[in-house]
């Protein structure tokens, strides 16, 4: 039965991607027909249907233009976070060449970054400056990779340099900064059972673990719950400077994370739900 719901949903993710992406795609191409919120649409459907039971904690921006700061365990984040908003992602170049994700990453105006080369840092920056003047809520991995699971690794401030991109000016003439909001993920449970270190890494895709037969197992071990949490924003400015700001927002990820991992949250945390309409 574990092999035929497998089967089930990479049947259903296949065959409905042969409608999405051209959709979207003619969405993209006259700015219209929601181009925006496709992507989020489509996501919560495949969130629902990997079996993604995901739980919210805390106001997720989504009036402005935002930089959501989040710890990475996996692909399916992806899932989890832009079936829960309407968002766009920052990925390493890479990414945009990878066979059939490289495509939905493309349609859903993901920001490539080339964390090599230091020359197109600059023009990175200003591609997120001019996303978050639009009102853009985009999505950027610290980290720098994935990793277990089962901790938040040191946030590298030079990826969160976009922060100090100057968005406007207030009533005096000061320049405003990029709002940054800390967003913890965490994979707490599967079939409703509390999962432990060991059964984590069923879902957290790391190392040198490949893709598909990673995935594959995902789908066989069957339904996850994930607690996200979205954090007070802030800006580079308000917390004294980008480093002080990746600190902040590390600390305030890893203390989320471990309230989810030993369920001691704050508040209740609620099912997602739909965000406001966006273009």
């Amino acid at each position: 039965m574990r092999a035929l719901r497998a089967v089930f949903i990479l049947t259903v993710f296949l065959s409905t991607s042969i409608f999405v992406i051209p959709w979207q795609s003619l969405a993209l191409k006259f700015r219209g027909m929601g181009y925006k919120r496709i992507p989020y649409r489509y996501q919560r459907f495949l969130m629902n249907l990997f079996g993604l039971r995901v739980h919210m904690i805390g106001t997720p921006v989504q009036d402005r233009g935002v930089l959501m700061v989040a710890n990475h365990t996996s692909y399916l984040d992806i899932l989890a976070i832009g079936g829960s908003v309407v968002c766009s992602f920052v990925a390493k170049s890479e990414v945009a060449g990878w066979p059939f994700f490289g495509t939905f990453a493309r349609l859903q105006r993901t920001v490539f970054v080339e964390r090599q080369r230091r020359s197109k840092t600059g023009e990175s920056r200003d591609v997120i400056r001019d996303r978050l003047i639009e009102g853009d809520a985009l999505v950027l991995f610290p980290e720098g990779t994935s990793n277990d699971g089962n901790r938040v690794l040191p946030f590298k401030s030079a990826l969160m340099g976009a922060a100090q991109a100057e968005v406007g000016r207030d009533a005096n003439g000061e320049p405003l900064h990029a709002l940054v909001q800390p967003v913890s993920v965490a994979y707490t449970a599967v079939h409703g059972i509390p999962m432990g270190r060991e059964t984590r890494p069923l879902y957290a895709w790391y190392g040198d673990m490949e893709l598909i037969p990673h995935l594959w197992e995902s789908l066989l071990s069957g339904p996850v719950d994930v607690v996200i949490e979205f954090h007070e924003p802030m800006t580079v400015d308000s917390v004294g400077g980008r480093k002080n700001l990746a600190r902040l927002a590390e600390d305030l990820v890893r203390q989320g994370q471990i309230k989810a991992l030993t369920g001691r949250h704050h508040k209740p945390a609620q099912p997602a739900s739909e965000p406001a309409a966006a273009a």
